[in-house]
């Protein structure tokens, strides 16, 4: 017994490092599950380095002041159409690279990535020139005062200027995530966080030989990071490192590739774009309630966010393996990789949502000692902590269909669950029938278990698997 459990163990640890130092594997052949586990692992730890990037942002320029502060946050809500439209190119890319990849044709896979890189490039000029001319305008629009404007007017221009690094960022790691290169996205992110937290120090308040910069030290740290971290992208990409070979030759404007791109990017997009609306409005009925339950309800979302980190890298680990195996022809492998990776989601979000539900009190209370944002942040916790068993499973099949080049399909299940459910039940709970705060708290539990239960009964009818792209 002894020593089956030695080899078992021999043989995870084995899985383990060669999933976090690149995998060869063909991930349309042999097991599923060991191709879910060299995927996801490198993806969940991608996930949790684009979470500290924020973290670190933060840390730093609190000690700055409320006003600096202030100005990151609305440069990060300003930045959210970034990231949309971010994430939609990379959920194309990934439907369009893996698909090929499935298919065993690397240079088409090459040449979609390409059209994918351009298209990022010719998005991300049209954002960046309000940054670049009219800082203090944004700013102003968005509501900051005169301390905040001065403080983040070079912030903010910096950081939408540079909105192109970002784009790179998003497509390029997709690139290697759909080819199968998970641990290329995993490494990119590390270099990036590690010279964020270097330069953010250094450049914010002048240490040894650097000047004292503030929050123009703050923009060009995190712009560095990212900045060299592409340049690290692109090295691999024409160095011939990846699985997807670009070459320069590739670099040519394809008008109906870059079409088909667009196409399936928007469903992505507007899914993006639907599910931050929707928070925006369940923060504006929580604010009825005051400041404490706003301040508990942040600190539960952010801490549940948090857990859910794992998830969304078993989560792209699932697109990944659908597109590759459409593309193969093994709509049956497709299908399975996804109800296995859903099952693994639903039972880990299970076994974090029993402390959650269990312990609410001490994860909001590692945040904040206040008693009453303490007692708010636990009942958000718990009530919302009673669906994710169907998170872990929505979550899956939502990226699963996205994998499959359908993003239409979760566009519209988005659509229904928060702007035509969530929302109107929240007001419905919070204000007509007196519930309070824990009204949109079960609004919140209920559409998303909704979501979940609507994506695999549509996953079940197979309409994707018939997708062509």
């Amino acid at each position: 017994m002894g020593s089956i459990r030695s080899i078992f163990f021999g043989k995870l640890l084995s899985d383990i490092r060669e999933s976090i130092s690149g995998s060869e594997q063909d991930f349309t052949h042999g097991s599923i599950r060991r191709a879910i586990l060299l995927l996801s692992i490198p993806m969940v730890l991608e996930m949790v380095m684009e979470s500290v990037f924020a973290v670190v942002d933060i840390f730093f320029v609190a000690r700055l002041g409320a006003d600096s502060v202030a100005a990151v946050g609305i440069t990060e809500t300003i930045m959210t159409l970034v990231y949309a439209i971010g994430f939609g190119l990379s959920m194309a890319t990934t439907a369009l690279v893996s698909r090929r990849i499935g298919e065993k044709e690397p240079r088409k896979a090459a040449r979609a990535a390409v059209q994918a890189i351009i298209a990022g490039l010719g998005v991300s000029v049209l954002i960046s020139l309000p940054g670049i001319f009219y800082p203090v305008k944004i700013l102003s629009l968005m509501g900051a005062n005169e301390a905040v404007i001065e403080e983040g007017a070079v912030y903010l221009s910096i950081i939408l200027a540079s909105n192109g690094i970002v784009m790179l960022l998003f497509i390029i790691n997709a690139i290697f995530r759909s080819a199968g290169d998970a641990a290329l996205s995993m490494r990119v992110l590390w270099l990036a966080n590690l010279i964020n937290i270097i330069l953010d120090p250094c450049l914010i308040f002048g240490l040894g030989p650097f000047p004292e910069l503030g929050m123009l030290g703050a923009a060009l740290a995190t712009t560095t990071g990212r900045g060299i971290a592409v340049l690290y992208q692109f090295y691999i990409l024409l160095g011939g490192k990846a699985r997807v070979k670009v070459k320069l030759r590739d670099f040519v404007f394809d008008i109906r590739l870059t079409f088909q791109l667009i196409r399936i990017s928007l469903g992505a997009i507007f899914q993006n774009i639907i599910a931050t609306a929707s928070w925006i409005a369940l923060m504006r009925i929580i604010a009825i309630f005051g400041s404490e339950v706003m301040a508990g309800y942040t600190i539960a979302i952010r801490v549940i966010i948090f857990a859910l980190l794992p998830v969304w890298g078993l989560s792209n680990a699932a697109a990944t393996l659908t597109g590759q195996n459409l593309g193969a022809g093994k709509p049956e492998r497709a299908e399975k990789s996804v109800y296995i990776t859903g099952w693994v989601s639903a039972v880990l979000l299970s076994l974090i949502g029993i402390f959650f539900i269990g312990m609410p009190e001490f994860f909001i209370g590692l945040f904040i000692d206040n008693h009453a944002v303490v007692a708010s942040g636990a009942t958000a916790m718990r009530i919302i902590s009673y669906g994710f068993i169907f998170y872990g499973l929505g979550m899956v099949m939502i990226q699963a269909f996205n994998g499959a080049g359908d993003t239409q399909t979760p566009m519209w299940i988005n659509f229904f669950c928060f702007w035509m459910l969530e929302i109107p039940l929240a007001w419905l709970l919070a204000i007509q029938l007196n519930l309070g705060e824990n009204g949109v708290f079960w609004s919140v539990a209920i559409s998303e278990s909704l979501l979940g239960l609507i994506a695999i009964i549509l996953f079940k009818r197979g309409k994707w698997k018939n997708k062509k792209v």
